[in-house]
């Protein structure tokens, strides 16, 4: 399972030895991982070692420590890009534009792969969403609900990835971009479009559903 380090001032092939389990599906996500001292003892290494790599692998996202109970193998990632890519969106001057652009690179295709791929259980997720959204006068409610009902899109397309960055993205409107610009969109619109698309979801029609978002995004919704 582990294999013993013979540089012990290099913490980083610690890390590379622990993802490397992972990759092999030794340790899946919510396990534990082994002691501090079983680790050390495995690798050959100072738990000191150990522990500068489980810091590391914490920063990184892939893993995090419950208070008495020891290290996991994280179980929900969509946090963890979160960060990066607000770090990369402050420091390379990026604008709300591109957010927006991202979007429309993925969704339409997101939603594609989701009329093939949709449950009858998202479905009545996607049906209630519009219903909320439909009878709230609130804009940052209703821009909470229209992040939640392209969210439950990307969900459904079934691709753990999307949904992962689609959270990501979801997230980075929410810090940089100001929701009340969803007051500036014609609700009636709003409403029909939402329907298009679920339609094209009901029916499993991937090319309609993908044309529907599309459009829908060229509003400018947020």
């Amino acid at each position: 399972m582990l294999n013993p380090v013979k540089n012990i001032k290099v913490y980083e092939v610690i890390m590379e030895e622990i993802k490397d389990i992972v990759k092999k599906g030794e340790l899946k996500s919510g396990e534990k991982l082994p002691s501090e001292r079983e680790l050390a003892d495995k690798l050959e290494v100072s738990r000191t070692s150990v522990r500068e790599a489980l810091k590391a692998l914490t920063m990184l996202g892939l893993i995090e420590s419950k208070h008495g109970e020891g290290n996991f193998i994280k179980s929900n990632f969509e946090n963890s890009l979160l960060e990066p890519l607000s770090i990369v969106f402050l420091l390379i001057g990026s604008k709300n534009e591109d957010i927006i652009e991202l979007r429309r690179i993925i969704e339409p295709e997101a939603a594609g792969l989701a009329a093939k791929n949709i449950t009858e259980s998202e479905l009545r997720d996607l049906k209630e969403i519009m219903k909320e959204l439909n009878n709230s006068l609130d804009a940052e409610i209703c821009a909470q609900l229209d992040k939640k009902f392209h969210y439950k899109i990307a969900q459904a397309s079934g691709n753990h990835l999307i949904s992962t960055i689609m959270f990501s993205i979801s997230s980075l409107i929410e810090k940089y971009i100001d929701s009340s610009r969803i007051h500036n969109i014609n609700k009636k619109v709003v409403k029909l479009q939402h329907e298009e698309i679920y339609k094209a979801l009901e029916s499993r029609d991937s090319k309609k559903a993908s044309e529907y978002v599309k459009k829908h995004l060229e509003l400018g919704i947020i």
